[in-house]
């Protein structure tokens, strides 16, 4: 469930007078998604009916980074690709407070994400990717990624000290550790070692936040783990994302025309492609860990589906055992 925030009719309704966009129609909240409280809205001006999307940021989200992600989405929308838009309120800002939390209206796209992956919706994600990287190159504005390498040994720290890791989890911190030790000596940039391209990356572009209708790709959202870093790991974090299945079996195929569809927009350097199976690992362990600390922090009660932290371990030793670029296909 992704309402955390209830919107009351009287302050929607004062919200609205700030916007140019009509009058309200109908006003839903959207049960996907797990870190802030989602709406679709339906407006109607000059009997014409749009929708839009009115997102609620939660606790999880720092205020001080949405202009970095509003002013992404607008830019990358500005150069072609498809995303949501932020919507500016009479007064040109698109930022605003709602319920006692920051808020923004996005415009509506249309389309549904693949529940179940298949070899065709591959390609077009690469090829989106691909899109998405060069189009944020002009976007001179920087965000570190708060869930680098940097940030692994500290949420291992953290869930190792809770005190269910070792029942729940038997092994698993101790097990995480050993990969870590073999990931960051071998990371990019890291020890001396060569750095690779950066630039803005998606760095969520799970199945969920892809939308599709029928067999063309339609639009990418939720871009609020978007950050500045290696456009490869982000490669790699869809390699992780759509071409396992939770049993951690991988499909070649599948990995072979997401690859191709990138490359097709933005061919990979050499360096880049050696490095792969580091950044893959790394992708495998960066979920592992936030699922895990999730996992072991969520209340009971909570309205939050924990994920399942074992299916990103499976993931992880997949790629400590076959640490060569042709398993890819490539």
């Amino acid at each position: 469930m992704a309402v955390y925030t209830d919107v009351g009719d009287d302050a929607l309704a004062a919200f609205l007078t700030e916007y140019d966009i009509g009058g309200l129609v109908a006003f839903r909240g959207i049960a996907e998604g797990v870190e802030n409280s989602n709406f679709v809205l339906r407006t109607a001006h000059n009997e014409a009916q749009r929708d839009f999307i009115l997102t609620l940021y939660e606790k999880r989200v720092d205020p001080d980074d949405l202009p970095w992600f509003l002013g992404l989405m607008q830019h990358l929308a500005g150069q072609g690709l498809n995303c949501p838009l932020p919507v500016a309120g009479r007064d040109g800002e698109a930022l605003r407070h709602l319920a006692g939390r920051p808020a923004a209206i996005t415009t509506f796209l249309s389309g549904v994400w693949p529940r179940q992956v298949h070899a065709h919706h591959c390609a077009p994600l690469g090829a989106a990717l691909g899109r998405l990287h060069l189009a944020g190159s002009g976007y001179a504005p920087v965000r570190a990624n708060g869930l680098g390498p940097e940030a692994w040994p500290p949420l291992l720290r953290a869930s190792a000290k809770n005190e269910r890791a070792s029942s729940a989890f038997p092994g698993l911190i101790d097990e995480l550790q050993a990969a870590l030790d073999r990931i960051l000596p071998h990371w990019p940039g890291v020890a001396g070692r060569p750095d690779l391209p950066h630039g803005h990356i998606h760095a969520d572009l799970f199945p969920d936040n892809v939308f599709f209708l029928g067999d063309e790709l339609s639009g990418l959202i939720d871009f609020y783990f978007a950050c500045t870093d290696l456009l490869a790991y982000d490669v790699a974090i869809c390699l992780n994302a759509w071409c396992f299945n939770d049993q951690g079996d991988f499909n070649v195929t599948y990995a072979r025309r997401l690859l191709e569809g990138y490359e097709s927009v933005r061919p990979l350097s050499a360096a880049e492609r050696e490095a792969l199976p580091v950044l893959a690992a790394g992708a495998a362990m960066r979920f592992s860990l936030t699922r895990l600390y999730d996992w072991l922090n969520t209340p009971a009660g909570a309205l939050v589906t924990r994920k399942d932290p074992m299916a990103y371990v499976r993931r992880l030793r997949f790629h400590l055992a076959t640490p060569t670029i042709g398993v890819y296909g490539v």
